[in-house]
């Protein structure tokens, strides 16, 4: 897996986590460099943001089953939706990281 496609990934994880925490990237770019915690941590914080995410949409999804009247319906699938790509986007890294992991394993020295 490229550097580029790690970095897209990561950008469009961080601009999923915005929209769903309610923020706004008006103009603003997600810095996705590498810091001192390194790949593992913000992969790892990408996943608990996945994780934030459906047990928001759960429990919105909870409340307007419950008849509580400020929540409408299409702000429940919206979440619901959000939650279902940010798990989807989840899983391709994974399975990506897997096969790379398996190339570097088979690569002859």
């Amino acid at each position: 897996m490229s550097s580029p496609s790690i970095q897209s990934m990561l950008q469009q994880m961080h601009s999923l986590s915005a929209e769903a925490s309610g923020q706004q990237l008006k103009g603003q770019s997600v810095s996705t460099s590498v810091g001192q915690g390194g790949f593992a941590d913000e992969l790892n914080s990408s996943l608990q943001r996945i994780n934030e995410m459906q047990q928001a949409a759960a429990s919105k999804r909870t409340d307007f089953l419950s008849g509580n009247s400020n929540v409408a319906l299409n702000d429940v699938m919206v979440d619901m939706q959000k939650a279902s790509v940010a798990f989807d986007m989840g899983v391709q890294v994974r399975n990506r990281l897997v096969t790379a992991y398996k190339d570097v394993m088979n690569m002859q020295v």
